[in-house]
């Protein structure tokens, strides 16, 4: 994934190169298709860490960009790709989802996400942006923000994020070894969406980003 993480700063888009929102998931769209799912986690790392060394598109501020060598990521475990019920939601309305600053995103709950992960039954919402999918790029994009119990210790307080495609049918692939972390960790002039109460696990999610320790 080359993610392109790209949150809105103070109302306006911040991103690498152009108007992006949390990520470009065009390239991971691709990495879908790969058929080693260990090769497609690797792969998702190698690419992040190539973001953020590039002073182009990397939310680091200069003096941790510098000596940037890569992200700590937890070891690759293929139990956290799973596969969930997903149910549409074509009545939601859209709301203001509070952000780490006085913003608020507009964002709707496209569909919920149903599947057993740790041992246990979760749902999740999966939310669109009304404004990022007029922009024929993001006209599939779903974006999936969650909490767990790794939350404050090994991984950032705040929660992660999962980016999405609209499947075809009513199943969708949540991939949690590609949840990454709002810019917002890494630096505070970046305004991020918060993670809605309802999207928090009540396990732990042990793949994926862990905390940023400057």
């Amino acid at each position: 994934m080359r993610l392109c993480i790209a949150v809105l700063v103070l109302g306006m888009f911040v991103s690498c190169g152009q108007e992006k929102k949390y990520h470009d998931v065009k390239d991971q769209v691709k990495l879908a298709v790969t058929s080693d799912k260990i090769a497609d986690i690797l792969k998702f790392q190698e690419e992040l860490n190539a973001e953020f060394k590039d002073p182009e598109t990397s939310p680091l501020a200069d003096r941790f960009r510098i000596n940037f060598e890569s992200l700590d990521f937890f070891e690759p475990d293929t139990s956290y790709v799973v596969q969930a019920e997903f149910i549409r939601t074509p009545e939601a309305l859209p709301f203001a989802m509070p952000t780490t600053t006085d913003r608020e995103s507009t964002e709707v709950v496209y569909g919920i996400a149903k599947f057993t992960l740790n041992g246990k039954e979760h749902e999740l919402e999966i939310y669109q942006s009304p404004e990022l999918i007029k922009q024929a790029e993001y006209e599939d994009y779903l974006f999936l923000p969650f909490t767990d119990k790794t939350n404050g210790e090994e991984t950032y307080g705040g929660g992660r994020y999962l980016d999405l495609t609209i499947p075809k049918g009513n199943k969708i692939i949540l991939n949690f070894n590609k949840a990454y972390n709002p810019y917002c960790a890494y630096n505070k002039k970046f305004s991020c969406p918060i993670v809605p109460k309802v999207n928090n696990l009540d396990t732990e999610i042990k793949v994926g980003v862990k905390a940023f320790e400057h």
